[in-house]
């Protein structure tokens, strides 16, 4: 029997972590190994529990959750951690992202949105609140690199572009592969050419500048069928 996901919950609201663990416990089987209040309360707990996620709030008091961040790796804390806040601020976003997080997620969100967004986090994916998807386009993509790279998505094959739709749903390369029928290399071949065309670093940057370029339905549309 595969063991459930195992979380860590990191918020100066009693109340939110109290729901959050209740949502995710009761509704989707996710085991709740703790739940935290402060900074220092949370290095113990994730040094101890070594959970598979920390699902951690930024706005927090005295310590926010970018300074527990910066601390948390400092002491050798690896654990992927996913931000739920109900900052929808791109500085944020963009904070968030460099100090390494796996996900960003709203707090006004669907509860099973969020509950599926944790889970494809345990699985290895980045995840980021719908809402959130163009804010981190304007911030990976601005004025002139963005113009240039919807030139370079010309360049892109039928199956580079079919990979392309799959990664902006938020799909891991296994997942990708089973989708298509293909080998989990030939995936890797494929996003790794993708990602060389488009002049991009990430897979995230991949299914952001896919969203904002509605991948999907430029797949449905013949007239940009291309060959190859």
């Amino acid at each position: 029997m595969t063991e459930p996901i195992s979380v860590v919950l990191i918020d100066d609201h009693g109340l939110c972590r109290r729901g959050l663990s209740e949502l995710l416990e009761q509704r989707a089987g996710i085991k709740v190994h703790g739940t935290a209040g402060t900074a220092d309360e949370a290095v113990r707990l994730l040094a101890s529990t070594k959970p598979d996620l920390a699902i951690m709030d930024l706005k927090m008091s005295p310590v926010d959750g970018f300074r527990l961040l910066t601390r948390l790796r400092a002491e050798g804390i690896g654990t992927p951690v996913v931000v739920l806040t109900m900052s929808d601020s791109q500085d944020d976003l963009a904070r968030a992202f460099r100090a390494g997080v796996r996900g960003y997620l709203l707090k006004d969100m669907d509860p099973d949105d969020v509950i599926d967004a944790i889970r494809r986090t345990a699985r290895g994916e980045i995840v980021v609140a719908p809402t959130m998807a163009v804010k981190l386009v304007d911030m990976l993509l601005p004025g002139e690199t963005k113009r240039s790279r919807e030139s370079y998505f010309r360049q892109l094959t039928e199956r580079e572009r079919e990979i392309l739709q799959h990664l902006s749903s938020g799909k891991s390369n296994k997942a990708i592969a089973q989708s298509l029928s293909i080998s989990h290399d030939t995936v890797k071949l494929h996003v790794r050419h993708i990602l060389s065309k488009l002049g991009l670093t990430s897979r995230v940057e991949a299914a952001v500048f896919a969203v904002e370029h509605r991948v999907a339905s430029e797949q449905s549309d013949p007239s940009h069928q291309a060959s190859g």
